[in-house]
This record gives C-alpha cells, sequence and structure tokens, in this order.
C-alpha cells in the first residue's frame, strides 16, 4: 500500500500535462499589464508633445499679427485645439498673454490676456531671464491638459496634468495691440 502512494506520488511529480497553462496563467496578467501600460504611456507622451505644440502655435499665431480682436482669438483657440485631434478637447486651458519687460525694473508686466485663465493686467510674470530685453514686448502663452488614461493601471487613474508655455516676441510690429486700453 505504502509503495503504491509512494509510486503516485511520484508520478504525479514527474506528470508536466498542464504545466504550460499554469505558466500561461502566472504570465497573462503580467503580459497585459504591460501592453496596456505600454499602450497608456505612448498616448500620455502624445498628447504631451500636442500641448507642446499648442503652446507654440498659440503664440506663433499671436506674435504674426499687428493687432488681434475677440474674433482672432477665437480662431486661434479653435486651430490650437484641432491640434490635439483625435484626443478630447474638454480638458484643454489655454491662455494667451502680451507681457511688457520695464527698461527700469527688468521685470515682464501683463499688457493683456485672454483665454482661459486670463491674468490680470499690470501684474508681474516670472520670464525666463534671457527673455528679459528692456522695453521690449512678449506673447507668452500657456496651455494646461489634464490627460486621463483609458485604463489607469499604469499612469494614475484620476489623471496627469501636461503643461507647456511658449514665448514668441511680436513679429510685424513693437507689439501686438489688442484693444483700445492697450497701446505700445
Amino acid at each position: 500500500m505504502e509503495s503504491q502512494l509512494l509510486r503516485r506520488l511520484r508520478a504525479f511529480g514527474a506528470d508536466r500535462r498542464g504545466v504550460a497553462a499554469t505558466e500561461f496563467a502566472f504570465i497573462v496578467p503580467l503580459m497585459l499589464v504591460m501592453f496596456f501600460g505600454t499602450v497608456e504611456f505612448c498616448s500620455a507622451i502624445a498628447v504631451d508633445r500636442k500641448v507642446t505644440l499648442m503652446a507654440r502655435t498659440l503664440s506663433d499665431l499671436t506674435s504674426q499679427s499687428t493687432s488681434v480682436g475677440d474674433s482672432d482669438m477665437s480662431n486661434f483657440f479653435a486651430a490650437s485645439t484641432g491640434i490635439l485631434y483625435p484626443y478630447s478637447t474638454t480638458p484643454v486651458n489655454a491662455t494667451i498673454t502680451e507681457l511688457y519687460v520695464d527698461p527700469t525694473s527688468k521685470q515682464a508686466t501683463v499688457k493683456w490676456s485672454k483665454g482661459s485663465a486670463p491674468r490680470t493686467t499690470g501684474t508681474t510674470v516670472g520670464v525666463p531671464a534671457d527673455l528679459l530685453v528692456s522695453g521690449t514686448y512678449l506673447i507668452f502663452s500657456e496651455v494646461s491638459y489634464q490627460y486621463v488614461p483609458t485604463i489607469g493601471y499604469v499612469l494614475a487613474k484620476t489623471g496627469v496634468n501636461l503643461s507647456d508655455v511658449a514665448y514668441t516676441r511680436p513679429r510685424q510690429s513693437t507689439c501686438v495691440y489688442y484693444s483700445p486700453a492697450t497701446s505700445c
């Protein structure tokens, strides 16, 4: 009886049927997380690049004008949100601001600002030191986007805030005129 039990235990230990199924059951969940994580991570990188392109586009379009109005601003924002296709444009916040670098204080102050979160006229904005040229104007654009992953196993389920800024100098004139309240 005991030898028959030992024989069965040895046979059971030597039996290799089902090993592949067991390995498959352990490996598949890990592989699926890696696959979907790679897809989500690549999508986040693509959206981040589109946010950067959006900030540059807003700043560039504005800097090419000598004056802009509300309809121009609407067109600039519409053109820039088209860059995000095929991703949702609902979580986008974008603002265009014209800054003036004061010759005495060497600080950039807001002349006008339009967009999702416009800055108050006259407030100081931090600008990289190499852009602080006395008596000049800068077009400053800010874009932020809340990227929410589809699956959310690798990236935070609440989302990741992606943002970028861009600075350009007016190209056609000293400044970009916006309304009667602003002048060069």
